[in-house]
C-alpha cells in the first residue's frame, strides 16, 4: 500500500481497510486456545472493576467478541468454524439470571467471574451487544441455527439490561451504543418496545447535547473516535430514517469538535480533554485520524498504521467541511459550556486557544484525575510536539480530589488548585476518599514531555519558572499557597512548600511540593488551608511581565491578574470542603 501516498481514494481506502483487517485477523491466530475457544491477551487494567493485580495474559470478552466478528468480516471461510467456537464461548459467559442484578452483563475476563469483580461493568452489555448484533446481521446465514439462537437470547438479555440500567445523556459513548443495541436489536428481533427506547434515548442524547453545546464527555480523543464510529455504524445499520437524522446530527457535532481541537503545527489534538488516557496522542487515535480522514492527516506510511478492527465497515469519515482544520493551525479560540449542574446551577466551560505555535487549553472548573486533561498545551517544537500537562500528586498518582479552578485568555491563564472533601483517591468515584488524604508526597506538576530538545527550565526568585521550549516560553508565576494543618495541632503549619525542578525519563518535571515526609493521614475537613495560585503564560519574548493581587477573604481568596492587555481572576475556597 506504500504507493498510495499520503492520500487514498475510497477505492483503495476499501482496499485497505480489507488488508488490514486480514493482517489482523492472521496475527491473532497463534494466540487463541482451542480449549477456551478464545485468544489471549496482555493483562492491562485501569486500576478498578477488576480485582486482578498481576497477570501475563487474560482471555477478554470484549477483544474476543471483536475477533470472532472480524473472523466472519475477513470473508474467509476456514475462519467461519473459529468464530462460531469464540461466539459460542461468549454466549456462555452472559449473566442470564433475571434475578441478578448483573443480568445481560458480561465480565470483563473469562478468568474473573461478574461476582469477582469489582464492580461488575455493565457497559458490557453494550460493548458486547453491538458486535453480537453486527455477527448477526452481516452474516447470519453462515451460523449454525442453534448458535443463532442464542446470540439472538443474548442480544435480547443484553438490550434488557440496558433498558433497566436506563444510562442518562450525559454518558455519551455509552448512551450511543445502548441505542445502537436497542435500535438494531429492535429491528433484527422485531421487538418494536426496544426500538422506540432506542429512538427515545438517540432524542434525549440530542436534546441534551444541543442545549450544552457540546458533547459532556468533552473533547475526548478515546472517546470521541468512540462517539464517531458508534454514530456512523448506527447511521449505516438502521432503516430508520429518524434515526439516520439523529445521528447526522450529532456526528456533525461530533467531528466540529475535533477538528476545532486539532492542532496541525504539532499533530496533537488540543485540550482541555475531559477524559484522555495519554496527553500525546496514542497510535490508534492518530490512525484514526488519518483514515477519517483518507490521509489529510498523515502520520506515517498506511502499511505502518495500526488498526481496529471497530473501523471496519463503519462508514467513519470526516466531513469536507472540516479538512481545513486538519491542514493548518490557524489562529482561532473554541470558548463553549460543557456541563451545568441543575440542582446548582455550577457550570463548566473550556477554553481553547490555537496559534501555528501553541495550543493552550483549560476547564474553568474541574478535577484532576488521571483520565481528565484539565489544563494542557502543545508547543511546536522544531516541526514535533513537546507538551505541558498540570498535575497534582499524591505519592506520585493523580488524586482526583484535587480541583481546578481557572479564567484563561488567548495564551494567558490564571488558576488554583484546592481540595475537596467528598471525592476520590486515584478514581473519583470507585476508590473514595471518606474525608481522609494519606501522603508522603502532594505535590503539583508542570509536566513538560515529547520532544524534549531545546526544553529548559530556570527558577529565579522562588515565585517565578520560566520555561523555554524552542522558541516560545512558558511564564508561571506563584501567587499564593498555603497548606495548614488544624490551628491547635503541634504542626499547625507544616514545611513552607518549595519549588522542585529535576527530568525523568523523557520529561522535565516543574514540582510545586506542598508536603514530603513520612506517610501521614490528613483529615482533609480539618485542614484549615489547601491551596495554590499560578498565573501561567506563553508567549514567543521570554515572557510578559505579569502583575498578580490576591486578597483573603473569610471563606476563600480571590486572585486577580494582568497580563498585557488580559485581565483574569479567580475566586475559591482554601479550606476543603463538599463540592
Amino acid at each position: 500500500m506504500s504507493g498510495f501516498g499520503t492520500a487514498l481514494s475510497a477505492e483503495d481506502l476499501n482496499r485497505w481497510h480489507e488488508d488490514r483487517l486480514h493482517q489482523l485477523v492472521h496475527s491473532i491466530q497463534d494466540k487463541y486456545d482451542p480449549e477456551l475457544r478464545l485468544y489471549r491477551t496482555p493483562f492491562s487494567s485501569p486500576g478498578y472493576h477488576t480485582r486482578i493485580k498481576q497477570a501475563e495474559y487474560v482471555h477478554g470478552t470484549n477483544p474476543n467478541t471483536i475477533y470472532a466478528l472480524a473472523l466472519l468480516d475477513s470473508g474467509v471461510h476456514e475462519y467461519t468454524q473459529r468464530a462460531c467456537e469464540v461466539l459460542e464461548s461468549i454466549v456462555s459467559l452472559q449473566d442470564t439470571d433475571r434475578s441478578s442484578a448483573t443480568f445481560g452483563v458480561w465480565p470483563w475476563f473469562y478468568e474473573e467471574p461478574l461476582s469477582e469483580m469489582a464492580p461488575p461493568d455493565w457497559n458490557w452489555a453494550d460493548f458486547i451487544g453491538k458486535n453480537l448484533l453486527l455477527a448477526l446481521k452481516r452474516h447470519a446465514e453462515q451460523l449454525p441455527g442453534p448458535l443463532r439462537g442464542s446470540m439472538r437470547q443474548a442480544v435480547a438479555r443484553a438490550a434488557d439490561a440496558i433498558v433497566k440500567r436506563d444510562v442518562g445523556p450525559s454518558y455519551t459513548n455509552i448512551a450511543i451504543m445502548g441505542a445502537f443495541v436497542t435500535v438494531i436489536g429492535g429491528e433484527l428481533l422485531e421487538r418494536a418496545d426496544y426500538t422506540a427506547y432506542g429512538l427515545q434515548r438517540l432524542e434525549k442524547l440530542r436534546t441534551y447535547t444541543t442545549a450544552l453545546g457540546a458533547f459532556q464527555e468533552y473533547n475526548s480523543p478515546t472517546y470521541a473516535t468512540i462517539t464517531i464510529v458508534e454514530l456512523s455504524k448506527l447511521r449505516l445499520e438502521t432503516k430508520l430514517e429518524p434515526v439516520k437524522e439523529l445521528c447526522d446530527d450529532m456526528l456533525d457535532m461530533a467531528w466540529k469538535m475535533v477538528a476545532e481541537h486539532f492542532h496541525a503545527s504539532t499533530g496533537e489534538w488540543a485540550g482541555p480533554h475531559s477524559r484522555s488516557y495519554g496527553t500525546l496522542l496514542k497510535h490508534e487515535i492518530k490512525a484514526f485520524l488519518q483514515m477519517a480522514t483518507s490521509g489529510t492527516v498523515y502520520y506515517a506510511p498506511w502499511q505502518q498504521m495500526h488498526y481496529s478492527a471497530e473501523w471496519y465497515r463503519s462508514g467513519a469519515t470526516c466531513p469536507a467541511k472540516y479538512a481545513a482544520h486538519f491542514r493548518e493551525s490557524a489562529a482561532r479560540t473554541v470558548y463553549e459550556r460543557f456541563m451545568k449542574y441543575e440542582k446548582t446551577g455550577i457550570e463548566k466551560w473550556a477554553y481553547c486557544h490555537i496559534t501555528p505555535q501553541f495550543a493552550l487549553g483549560s476547564f474553568t472548573r474541574e478535577i484532576m484525575w488521571n483520565q481528565c486533561r484539565s489544563l494542557v498545551a502543545y508547543f511546536t517544537n522544531n516541526g514535533a510536539a513537546t507538551y505541558m500537562h498540570v498535575r497534582f500528586l499524591n505519592d506520585g498518582g493523580d488524586f482526583s480530589s484535587a480541583l481546578l479552578h481557572s479564567l484563561q485568555s488567548e495564551g494567558h491563564v490564571l488558576f488554583g488548585l484546592n481540595l475537596f472533601t467528598n471525592g476520590g483517591n486515584a478514581h473519583p468515584v470507585l476508590d473514595p476518599t471518606n474525608g481522609t488524604l494519606v501522603s508522603s508526597d502532594l505535590r503539583i506538576r508542570f509536566e513538560f514531555g515529547g520532544v524534549m530538545d531545546g526544553v529548559e527550565a530556570d527558577l529565579d526568585d522562588g515565585r517565578n519558572v520560566r520555561v523555554r521550549i524552542s522558541e516560545l516560553t512558558a511564564a508561571i508565576h506563584l501567587a499564593y499557597s498555603a497548606f495548614e494543618e488544624e490551628r491547635n495541632s503541634d504542626a499547625a503549619i507544616l514545611h513552607p512548600p518549595y519549588w522542585d525542578i529535576h527530568r525523568e525519563p523523557g520529561k522535565l518535571c516543574v514540582d510545586y511540593v506542598l508536603y514530603a515526609g513520612q506517610e501521614k493521614k490528613f483529615d482533609l475537613g480539618s485542614i484549615q488551608k489547601a491551596a495554590a495560585i499560578f498565573a501561567l503564560s506563553i508567549s514567543q519574548t521570554g515572557g510578559p511581565h505579569m502583575t498578580v493581587s490576591v486578597s483573603e477573604q473569610p471563606h476563600g481568596v480571590i486572585a486577580s491578574c494582568r497580563v498585557d492587555n488580559h485581565s483574569l481572576s479567580v475566586t475559591m475556597h482554601v479550606k476543603p470542603c463538599d463540592v
